[in-house]
């Protein structure tokens, strides 16, 4: 299939496109790191993927020589004659929409089964779309995301880490949260300031229900806030003491060291104050 298709760079070239600052763009042109992605997917024949801005499509080959069938949301209309041609070669294989995939309805484009997200997110919009998919009606299969190394290490950081805020309590409520890659600045075109890193999440079956998860959200935004104060003061608006007493937590400790059970009791406090 992609036998047919010139090399990446050269595609890129003949049709004079670079990337866009204004949409977070940086291009990932070695294969050999977009099929370890892929692998790292564990996606297959059968298997329905979802891809996020696959810009000239370098995830999307790779994603493609797996056997899977693929929906790529793009929002940059320009490389839809790049996309075209890859989707010419991929057998029926390729879905293209042109959208923002923040306003994106994953289900209908899921065609109501299961579906895998798998992509190299655009840096501006990686946590709005991590959440989105985490927190909405519409629950992915599995996720293999990418993301600058500092949100990576945001959603995957423990109680009492620098790096533990709300992003890592929401999305570690909600799935199995795993960085399996480290992908350096060096491996894009542009090489962007920062590294970048491999997050596998796997939606827990055992994930709060919408009011619980909006109860979390309020409750994680409240401690987070101040996190340098003690809760008995950064919760005082939700209920204070007798909230934190209800969730079985100190008033005296901080937002950073109380785990993501700990903030789930608190949720489910909130819910019946």
């Amino acid at each position: 299939m992609t036998a047919e298709l010139p090399p990446l760079r050269e595609s890129l070239a003949a049709h004079g496109l670079l990337a866009r600052k204004s949409f977070g763009q940086h291009f990932l042109l070695d294969l050999n790191i977009t099929r370890k992605i892929a692998r790292l997917a564990a996606v297959g024949p059968g298997d329905l993927v979802i891809e996020i801005g696959p810009g000239p499509g370098g995830l999307t080959r790779a994603l493609l020589e797996t056997g899977a069938r693929i929906v790529a949301i793009e929002k940059d209309e320009r490389f839809r004659p790049m996309l075209d041609e890859l989707a010419a070669t991929a057998e029926g294989r390729l879905d293209l929409v042109f959208a923002d995939a923040l306003q994106a309805d994953e289900a209908t484009l899921a065609g109501g089964g299961p579906a895998h997200l798998v992509s190299n997110l655009p840096y501006n919009v990686g946590t709005p779309l991590v959440l989105k998919w985490l927190t909405g009606a519409w629950r992915p299969a599995s996720l293999t995301l990418m993301f600058q190394k500092e949100v990576a290490d945001r959603i995957v950081a423990a109680p009492g880490q620098g790096a533990y805020g709300r992003l890592s309590v929401v999305v570690q409520a909600t799935a199995q949260a795993q960085r399996v890659m480290d992908v350096p600045a060096r491996a894009f075109t542009p090489p962007p300031k920062v590294d970048s890193a491999i997050v596998r999440l796997t939606p827990r079956a055992d994930a709060p229900p919408a009011a619980r998860l909006r109860a979390l959200e309020r409750a994680t935004a409240a401690a987070f806030g101040q996190r340098r104060k003690m809760l008995r003061s950064s919760l005082k608006a939700l209920g204070g003491e007798a909230l934190i007493a209800a969730a079985g937590l100190d008033p005296q400790a901080r937002a950073e060291n109380i785990d993501v059970g700990g903030y789930l009791r608190l949720a489910e406090a909130l819910d019946a104050f």
